[in-house]
Parts: structure tokens; sequence; C-alpha cells
């Protein structure tokens, strides 16, 4: 009995891209760490549904998405997909940080610019720009963008109201040029601001200060809470996969639940096959700090569990991401596996209209992790969460090396067309 059960381990944890005959995935976990977006977790379903119908249709299979269920702080839906030769159900939990966004995004314009200024500083003392254009310099532009931006707005209109200086005009003329001011920043420069979401990028450096501190917003309460429903999912009877997914400050969210998760009880996830998929991966934007002592020390633990397989996603024209760094590496930890890295290339999955119209927009390009295909292509978020392959097998998967979705009813059918 105990031979058979080290054999059926052995048979699950062989390396993405070997050659063995595998059924389908029948019943699947998937724990999902959203980015920092204004959603909550019934946007994120409506989303997911949008996607999927785009990726059933690229791939000619069939997805129906059931409602939302609440289940603490991770709520659910289900998704069944279906095509001639499998059937695969997977529950997807939606970890959302929706009431951590509303609180940031909800105040007052000056305290977010304050705050937002303030968070600015924290992440330039404590060493986070730094190592931001260290490892990517992208990323380094990216933080900076954002205030100064605002910055400029400020001064442009500060200019404004003090032009009558500039010119020797009287005293008096200060009270048109003031109330010209205020209408430039307030109906010219903000709308034009906001397009870019800059004042939600404010909050997002503040959230990040707090996931690396775990102090301000009540960042170490909300994580209590939410590992708490975290590892009620995990308890799903007659699972073949759990796939922990993420995406962007999300990846931070998901590596500092897992990892305390995993401080609280090593052996959590033996036996089980577990998939930690990092999506445009900002865990860097938090550990580079100095304070971030903990969520480094969290990483590590993911990176030496063995019952663990991290896949970190990349994209080459993403630049809210740091592209080709080894986070586990990068937070102290060179001696461990370091995560598969898959390369991935938004317009290769998108049609050429589709990928013209959003190039330009770095935002909306980072969003695309999550987001439905036009294309069939190596890479498909719907499909790794819901379709019938291993998650794992993706990090194998190319241009030359397309997922396979055909299976022999009845009988264990090649997965794959890899590892020849």
């Amino acid at each position: 009995m105990i031979m058979a059960i080290c054999s059926f381990y052995q048979y699950y944890r062989r390396a993405p891209g070997t050659d063995y005959n595998m059924n389908p995935i029948k019943k699947r976990v998937v724990l999902h760490f959203p980015g920092f977006e204004p959603l909550d977790a019934a946007a994120h379903r409506a989303r997911y549904e949008r996607s999927a119908r785009q990726s059933a249709a690229a791939w000619d299979f069939t997805a129906s998405v059931d409602e939302m269920k609440n289940f603490g702080r991770a709520p659910y839906f289900d998704v069944t997909a279906t095509a001639a030769g499998w059937h695969t159900q997977s529950r997807i939990h939606i970890v959302d940080h929706n009431d951590l966004v509303a609180t940031l995004n909800g105040r007052p314009f000056f305290t977010r610019l304050i705050q937002g200024y303030l968070a600015a500083a924290k992440v330039a003392a404590s060493g986070g720009m730094t190592g931001y254009f260290r490892h990517a310099w992208r990323f380094g532009l990216f933080f900076i963008f954002p205030f100064l931006l605002m910055l400029a707005g400020l001064i442009l209109s500060l200019s404004i109201a003090f032009a009558p200086i500039l010119f020797g005009l009287p005293a008096w003329s200060h009270i048109g040029s003031i109330a010209l001011a205020i209408a430039f920043f307030v109906y010219v420069f903000l709308p034009q601001a906001e397009k870019l979401h800059t004042l939600h990028l404010f909050s997002d450096w503040e959230m990040a200060v707090a996931m690396a501190g775990l102090n301000g917003i009540g960042a170490e309460q909300w994580l209590e809470a939410s590992a708490v429903s975290v590892r009620q999912a995990l308890d799903e009877p007659d699972v073949e996969e759990f796939v922990i997914s993420s995406h962007s400050m999300g990846s931070s969210v998901a590596a500092h639940v897992v990892g305390l998760l995993l401080e609280r009880e090593p052996d959590l996830l033996q036996s089980k096959r577990v998939v930690f998929t990092t999506l445009g991966s900002a865990i860097l934007q938090c550990a580079l700090m100095r304070p971030a002592k903990v969520l480094r020390s969290r990483v590590g633990l993911i990176a030496r569990c063995k019952d663990i397989f991290w896949l970190d996603v990349h994209c080459l024209t993403d630049a809210i991401h740091f592209y080709k760094a080894k986070v586990a590496a990068v937070c102290g930890h060179e001696d461990v596996r370091q995560a598969s890295i898959l390369f991935v290339r938004f317009k290769q999955m998108l049609s050429e209209k589709h990928y013209r119209k959003i190039k330009r927009d770095f935002l909306r390009v980072h969003r695309q992790y999550v987001l439905g295909p036009d294309l069939r292509a190596f890479f498909d978020f719907t499909l790794m969460t819901a379709g019938p392959l291993p998650a794992a097998d993706f990090a194998e998967f190319s241009v030359k090396r397309l997922p396979e979705l055909s299976f022999n009813s009845g009988e264990a059918a090649q997965a794959l067309s890899v590892g020849r």
C-alpha cells in the first residue's frame, strides 16, 4: 500500500514536459489573487466569464460559469469546461483585496495626494526605488511616473496662479489667476491624469508599503482573515490539482498568505499537486523594500516547498513587472530551486487590430494576463485554470508546442505534444 502511494505521488511530481500518459484533469481548485484594481469578487467573476467565452471559442470547447457563492474571504464560482474526450470541473476562489482598494481610493483628494507622496518617500528611503532600477528599469519608471505627472500638474497650476507677479501685474489680478489655476487643475489636468489612473497608482504604492512592512491599512489583519479562508479551500476533497494564481500586486498578497500557512503547517501541502502561478508578478515591488523581511522569508518558504511547482509568467511588452528577474534569488534565496519562467507575447494571442488598440496603454497590457485570447496561443489563463491540462505543463509550451486538448475517452491518453 505504501509503495502504491509513493508511486502515485512520483507520477504526479514529474517535471513538466516529461513524456507520459495522463488522463485529463477532472477536478481542480483555483485560488486566485487579483491585482490592485477597483473590482470586487463579483466583478472578477464577470471578467472571468467573458474571458472564458473567448477562450472556449478559440479552442473549440464549451465553458459554463456558475454564480458566485460565499466562502469567507475567498468566495467562489464553479466552472465546467467540456469537449470531446474530457470534462473538467474547476472551483475558482477569488481572494480579492477590493475592500482595501476601496478604503484607499475613497478618501478626500488631498489626503490621497499627501499619503501617496509619503508612500513614495518611504519606497525611496527603504531602498525600493534603487532596487527597481537595478532589476527592472521600466518598473522604476512606472514607480516615478504618477508622482512626476502630478508634480508637473501642480507646478503648472501654481505658475498660472502666480503669473501676475511674473508679468508685473497689480495684486488684484491674482483673484483671476488663482481662479484660473484652480479651474485648470480641476477641469483640465485632473481629468487627463485620471485617464492614466494617476491617483489610483498613488494608492497602489500605499498598498505596496503596507504589504512590505505589514503595517497600516489593516494589512496584517486582512492577511490573517484571508489565510483562514484559503486554508479551508485547501481541504476540498478529491481534488486532482490546486492552482494558486496571482496577478500583479496580488502576487505579494498570495506570497504572504501561502507563506503564512506554510509557517504554521510546513506539511500542509504534502501529497497535493499545487501550482503557484504568478502573472506579471509584482512581488519585488514590495520585497525590495528593507522592511519586507517577512515577505522575503515567505517567498523562501514557497520556493523551498517540494509540493509546490512555481510558474512565473513574464511578458516583454509589460512594463509593470520584473521581466527576467528570478524572484526567489533577488529575495535572498539563491540556493533554492528558482521559479520556472514562461515568456509570453500578448501579440501572439490577440488579433492584429486588437493588439494595436491596446499596446500603448501600459495598464491595459498589464491586465492581459488574466483576459481572454482572440487566437490559440501557448498561454491562456482560462485554459490553465479551467481546462483539462495540468497547470504546470504550461511551463513547457511555446509557439511550436501549443497545448493539445485531444484525449481518448476512457483511456489514459497523451495530454501533451511536448517532450518528444
